[in-house]
């Protein structure tokens, strides 16, 4: 029985609210069918690539038997890569109309209120004024002064900085980074962290994996069971090939991740309002490798958080050239 038959048995429990909460897209019937055909596919080919290695390798059942900790760390790695592409794919990258409705929900309360008598006068307390709604003031806010604001013809609401209308999604997501086919969803604010996870964990899995195939096509003996390594030959390749893709991914998006850029902005640089005029080497949302890693891993509290665009000012002062002050009191970091 899967996690998906348990949660539609439970509909109207609190576990699947529960469930709900932890993988958004259950609450969708279409979503939750693909995500469950993508978590089998994915499942399957992981089995099928650890089951040929307890068939043919003896080696890997004696250090079973002789080191259990060494297979029990490749088991516990395997099901952790497996539960971490579930989480991902069930995520929400955080989009822009959730975080709107947030936002005005938030200032509804102070939103027409009436004048009330006091001792000293009348008072009266609006939000928004010239600027409309709470969410729309609060957009124009992260923006520079006289810079325009984006609107999104097809969702209807004001784009923060680093949002994009994702065309497969149909909808506005915050820092946008990239619509991942593998997964089917955004990678966004909400669900950036635990998209780098997956590739640092599949990664290494793919990486391990392939050491043991390799290990086994050296040790082996060709004169007696030559189908066994034809069949781990004609694995290992698709395999090396997905390592090296994996390698790169990870590579990448750590350097991303240390210079506060996402994959959109890194692409399309140079289309992008509030990146013209800036030089290259500048990085405009970086707050230095250590702090950008910090914020990264470490605030992740909302899915709906928001970077204001930098002022001319702090450009400036990323664009100043490097000193022997600057090293010494690790300015980078």
């Amino acid at each position: 029985m899967t996690i998906f038959t348990v949660c539609g048995t439970l509909r109207d429990s609190r576990a699947f609210d529960w469930c709900c909460r932890f993988l958004p897209c259950l609450s969708d019937p279409a979503r939750r069918s693909a995500l469950g055909l993508k978590v089998a596919l994915v499942t399957l080919l992981h089995l099928i690539y650890a089951g040929v290695l307890f068939l043919f390798g003896e080696g890997l059942i004696e250090k079973l038997e002789t080191e259990p900790w060494y297979t029990g760390t490749y088991l516990t790695l395997f099901v952790i890569a497996l539960v971490q592409y579930l989480v991902t794919s069930g995520s929400s990258p955080g989009y822009v109309l959730d975080a709107m409705r947030t936002v005005n929900e938030a200032n509804s309360a102070t939103v027409s209120k009436q004048p009330a008598a006091s001792s000293k006068g009348s008072v009266v307390v609006t939000v928004g004024g010239s600027y409309g709604t709470p969410w729309r003031k609060f957009v124009m806010d992260l923006y520079p002064l006289g810079t325009p604001v984006s609107i999104c013809s097809k969702c209807n609401a004001e784009q923060p900085p680093r949002s994009k209308h994702c065309r497969d999604c149909e909808r506005c997501v915050l820092q946008f980074d990239h619509h991942c086919p593998s997964f089917g969803i955004c990678i966004g604010v909400g669900n950036r962290f635990k998209y780098w996870c997956y590739i640092c964990e599949e990664t290494a899995l793919c990486l391990w994996t392939g050491i043991l195939y390799i290990t086994y096509l050296k040790t082996s003996d060709i004169s007696s069971a030559w189908w066994k390594d034809a069949i781990m030959i004609v694995l290992l390749v698709p395999l090396s090939i997905v390592l090296l893709f994996l390698l790169f991914l990870l590579l990448f998006h750590s350097y991303l991740i240390l210079t506060n850029q996402t994959t959109d902005e890194y692409v399309r640089r140079r289309r992008i309002t509030y990146f013209r005029g800036i030089p290259e080497r500048v990085y405009p949302f970086s707050k230095g490798a250590c702090r950008n890693l910090y914020e990264f891993c470490c605030l992740r509290s909302s899915k709906y958080r928001m970077e204001s665009v930098p002022t001319v000012l702090e450009l400036e002062e990323k664009a100043r050239p490097y000193t022997c002050t600057d090293v010494v009191t690790c300015r980078c970091c």
